[in-house]
C-alpha cells in the first residue's frame, strides 16, 4: 500500500493550489473568495486583471482573511497565471459548442489529490458577468462545472469558490482520517468472536441479577445479540462491557456469600 502523508504534509499540499480569478469586476467579490479559500485552508490567489485591487472594500469582506490578500499576484493574462501549472479546472456554467473533458467539484477533487504536486494546480474562475471565454478555457485540461438547479444555475463567484474548495477539503480530510486509521489512531473493530464473549459474558451478569429466567427465552437473547451487532462494537467496547459485566458478578458473587 502507498505510503499517505501526513498531517502537515497534507494541508501544506492544499495550500499551494492556486484558485485564479479573470477580470474580477468587483473587489468585494475578491475578499470574499479569499475568505472562502481561508476556510478551507487554501492561501495562493491569482487576480487576472482585476478592475479595482488592492481595495479597502476587498479588506473588508475579507473577514480576517486578508493575509490572503496581501499575498495574492497579480498578473496580465490568465496564460501568466496557469503556464507553469500541469492540472487547470475552468470553471463555468455554460456548455460549449466545442465540448471540454467536464468533471464536477467531488471529481476535481479526487484529481487533484490524486495530483502529486499540488502548487502545480490552478482552478481558474471567470468573470462575474459572462465567466470564461472559449479561448480562456481552452487552456484548461478540463471543465469545471457545478450541478444546480436547472431553473436557476447562477452562483455568484464566492459561492462557487467556497463549494469547489470545500470538495478538495474533504478529501484531504478523509485522507487524513485514513492515515489516522494506519498509525492505528482509529478504533480497532471488534471480530464477531469479541461481539460473542461479549454476548455471552452479558448472559452471565444477566443471570447473575435474575433479569433473566435460568432458561432465558430464545427471542429475548436473539434481540439482545441484534443489538450488539448492530452497534457495531471496538475493542475499547468490549473492554467497558466485559469489565461491567465481571463487576456485576462480582458483586452478586459477594452478596450471595454474606
Amino acid at each position: 500500500m502507498k505510503k499517505l502523508k501526513t498531517s502537515e504534509e497534507i494541508y501544506t499540499m492544499i495550500e499551494k493550489i492556486r484558485i485564479v480569478l479573470c477580470e474580477t469586476s468587483h473587489p468585494g467579490n475578491i475578499g470574499a473568495v479569499a475568505r472562502a479559500m481561508k476556510n478551507m485552508g487554501l492561501k495562493k490567489l491569482v487576480l487576472v486583471n482585476p478592475e479595482k485591487f488592492p481595495c479597502a472594500v476587498a479588506t473588508e469582506r475579507a473577514a480576517g482573511a486578508d493575509d490572503i490578500l496581501q499575498q495574492a499576484e497579480v498578473v496580465t493574462s490568465l496564460h501568466e497565471a496557469v503556464k507553469d501549472c500541469e492540472l487547470i479546472f475552468g470553471t463555468s456554467a455554460r456548455m460549449r459548442e466545442i465540448p471540454w473533458p467536464k468533471v464536477t467539484p467531488k471529481q476535481c477533487a479526487e484529481k487533484v489529490l490524486k495530483h502529486s504536486n499540488s502548487d502545480k494546480v490552478a482552478i481558474v474562475f471567470g468573470t462575474e458577468r459572462s465567466g470564461l471565454t472559449n479561448e480562456e478555457l481552452s487552456l484548461c485540461n478540463f471543465h469545471l462545472y457545478i450541478p444546480a438547479n436547472p431553473q436557476y444555475e447562477a452562483l455568484n463567484l464566492s459561492q462557487a469558490v467556497q463549494i469547489i474548495c470545500y470538495e478538495i477539503y474533504q478529501h484531504y480530510v478523509e485522507k487524513e482520517q485514513q492515515q489516522d486509521t494506519l498509525l492505528g489512531d482509529a478504533p480497532v473493530p471488534a471480530s464477531l468472536d469479541d461481539v460473542m464473549g461479549v454476548f455471552e459474558h452479558l448472559e452471565q451478569a444477566l443471570r447473575a441479577v435474575d433479569f433473566i429466567d435460568p432458561k432465558p427465552t430464545r427471542i429475548l437473547m436473539l434481540r439482545l445479540k441484534r443489538l450488539l451487532l448492530k452497534a457495531r462494537l471496538d475493542m475499547e467496547d468490549v473492554n467497558i462491557l466485559r469489565g461491567v459485566c465481571k463487576a456485576i458478578i462480582y458483586k452478586v458473587s459477594l452478596s450471595e456469600t454474606t
